[in-house]
Order: C-alpha cells, then structure tokens, then sequence
C-alpha cells in the first residue's frame, strides 16, 4: 500500500514532522510512505529575504509531488504550515489544480488526512486542519484525524501541539523552536494509524462507484 505524505516547509518544522509521520507508515506491514512536496511558488529572491534559503536548498532533494501521484495513492497524508488559519499558498495552488481528480472520482473512497505546524500555540492549528478537511470532503475523501487514544495530546506537563484534527507543532515566532518528541510521536501515531485505517479498507474490499 502506497501511502504519499505530501507536505511544503518553509523552514523545516513540517518537513520534521512529514519525516515522523512516514516512520509511522512505514511501522505497519505492508505500507510504504512516499515523501514528497508540493512546489515552491516564491522567487529565490524572496525566499532570502525570509531566510529560508538554507532549509531550501535541503528540501530540493525530496522530490516534487505531480497531481497524478494523489490518483495512484491509497491514502494520503499532507502537510501545511498555517497562513492565517489557512493552508499556506503553495499548497493550495497544488490542490486547485486537482479539479480533473474531482470531475473522475479518482481520490473517492481514499482516506485523507493532515498536519500542521504554527508560530504560536494559539495561531490557527485547528482552523488550519478543519479548512483543510474542506478539500477532501468535496474529493469524497475518507477524513482521519489523531485520535485521543494518543494520550500526548493530554498533556499538561509542557506547551505542545497535538489536536483531535491532526498532528502539529509549534515553531516558534521566528521559527527557533523544532518540534518536541510529544509531536514527532503524535505525527508517528496519525501515520500508523491512517495507514492502519486504510488497510482494513482495502481488506475488506470497498470500492467507490467510481471504481
């Protein structure tokens, strides 16, 4: 089972965490994650202004993602920083061109799911998560998120990301902090347990009528 965890970074925070949520894919027997990223839609000249050269020229060894990767998927896992609320730029320019996906039925019945990273404990992780949910829903997505049964997201004893919608982490307002062991382990946790999911799916036989 091919499982793409799909994502873009900016400084490295959901790259970090994309890397965890593979390593949770890659525990359950018989499913393989496929890192890939979307594409970079800002000029070198304003990735320097922002500083993020450096961790860019890291991300150009992952390969980039193309619309028909989603199609030939059994599940897939993306990944965003948040931009006000919302999925960042780059990720939404990738999803808008997935209309000729949605006019064929080509992700209907596939389950999706999403994680996220913000500057602040309070900048929009949720909205990010749930706006997002928006997209797979209208591509007839099968929705899984991190179940509380991941007791990190219980935490009290540190400020940490983790919602019931997915992964996150907290970067940092100047992108200082990296994401803590609690949310490498709750990426690791949504990856096997989307990869789980998907499984029973498939063993037990659904088809979409679009199959």
């Amino acid at each position: 089972m091919k499982v793409p965890v799909l994502f873009y970074s900016l400084y490295g925070h959901v790259r970090a965490m994309a890397d965890a949520i593979a390593e949770g894919v890659n525990s359950v027997n018989g499913c393989e994650a496929i890192i890939k990223r979307v594409p970079e839609t800002l000029p070198d000249e304003v990735l320097e202004q922002m500083g993020a050269v450096a961790a860019q020229k890291t991300m150009h060894k992952i390969p980039v993602a193309k619309v028909d990767d989603l199609a030939a998927a059994d599940a897939i896992i993306f990944g965003t920083p948040t931009r006000f609320g919302n999925m960042c730029g780059q990720m939404r320019q990738f999803l808008d061109a997935t209309g000729g996906l949605w006019q064929s039925g080509a992700l209907v019945g596939k389950v999706g799911s999403v994680f996220t990273s913000t500057a602040s404990q309070h900048g929009g992780q949720e909205s990010t998560l749930i706006s997002f949910h928006t997209t797979l829903l209208h591509h007839g997505m099968i929705i899984v998120g991190l179940p509380y049964s991941f007791t990190g997201q219980l935490s009290l004893e540190e400020i940490t990301g983790g919602t019931p919608y997915g992964a996150s982490t907290i970067a940092g307002s100047q992108g200082e902090r990296q994401p803590s062991p609690n949310e490498l382990a709750g990426a690791r946790y949504q990856g096997a347990h989307v990869a789980r999911i998907a499984l029973k799916l498939q063993d037990r036989g659904y088809h979409s009528e679009f199959d």
